[in-house]
């Protein structure tokens, strides 16, 4: 949910969660609304926090308690501090409302159907994207040394993601080589194979659709028990993160570059046909797509999805 303001000629728009009357009890007290502004701008844990604000520890673990049970912070990160370990938290939106009315029809803007939604359900929830996409680094690293050029092609997966979204809380692309632990606990977009990136290397063996590192990384499909060959090859998973159950990850990926332009190729002009799940266990969402080059130029056009 989104409110949106209007001054001066320019429009302005903040991401929203709408709460009830109980959740709005531990929003009476002044060192409440003080741990959350703060935490609006960083997330934090309560002994730092009480240093900032200069008050007893408890206090805040007090308050923190009650923000966290009515569901307006959450944490999203353990570190140890200090040899302790501690909890970091963070809003769960950066601004609540309560509503005394119901909603009003009026023009539909940037609402998903319903099969798309469920698709793409948590890397947009609410017209936001909540998600981290990570592309292969174009310089030489991980095992082999490789150079990644399927970064190209988040740029494509942006351009197509952005039609469903109406906020962008923040810079969401990663290369392989600067992520970190903790961002691979939250929704992921992965873009290419293991070869040029290294995460998408670490979840390989948790995939239903894995790339045989043993076999020249062809494409094996543990749903059909099929193996694929060919460079223009590419596959497209939805799966829960194996680094946070909790979370979810999309892998968007080739055997090689072509076939990485195929599966983009697969979200940009057949869209639908990724809803339907795999066509041998439609509970599993996991496609293998081929490339094919209709106009003879060297250039993966057209795609034709196999499982």
């Amino acid at each position: 949910m989104f409110v949106v303001k209007k001054s001066k000629g320019e429009v302005s728009s903040i991401s929203t969660k709408e709460i009830d009357l109980k959740q709005i009890k531990p929003l009476g007290s002044e060192l409440a609304h003080k741990i959350l502004h703060l935490l609006a701008k960083n997330p934090s844990y309560p002994m730092d926090l009480a240093k900032q604000l200069k008050v007893n520890e408890q206090k805040v673990y007090y308050h923190i308690r009650n923000l966290e049970r009515s569901r307006l912070i959450e944490v999203i990160k353990t570190e140890t501090v200090q040899g302790a370990v501690a909890n970091f938290y963070a809003l769960v939106e950066p601004s609540f409302v309560v509503r005394f009315q119901d909603f009003e029809t009026t023009t539909k803007m940037g609402v998903i159907e319903e099969q798309p939604k469920k698709f793409l359900d948590p890397f947009i929830e609410n017209g936001k994207l909540n998600s981290l996409i990570i592309v292969g680094s174009p310089d030489p690293h991980g095992p082999e040394k490789a150079r990644s050029r399927d970064g190209y092609y988040g740029i494509d997966l942006g351009l197509f993601l952005g039609t469903f979204l109406n906020y962008i809380p923040s810079l969401n692309v990663k290369l392989d080589t600067e992520t970190r632990e903790e961002d691979l606990k939250q929704n992921l977009i992965l873009i290419g194979g293991p070869v040029v990136n290294t995460i998408t290397g670490k979840i390989n063996s948790k995939l239903p659709i894995k790339f045989d590192k043993d076999n020249n990384w062809n494409i094996v499909s543990s749903i059909s028990k099929k193996t694929y060959h060919s460079d223009e090859m590419g596959v497209i998973v939805k799966m829960k993160n194996p680094f946070n159950s909790k979370k979810s990850i999309l892998l968007v990926a080739g055997k090689r570059y072509s076939g990485t332009r195929a599966v983009m190729i697969a979200f940009l002009k057949h869209f639908k046909e990724i809803f339907a799940g795999n066509k041998y266990n439609n509970k599993i969402l996991a496609k293998v797509v081929e490339g094919i080059d209709l106009d003879s130029d060297g250039q993966v056009d057209e795609i034709e999805i196999l499982e």
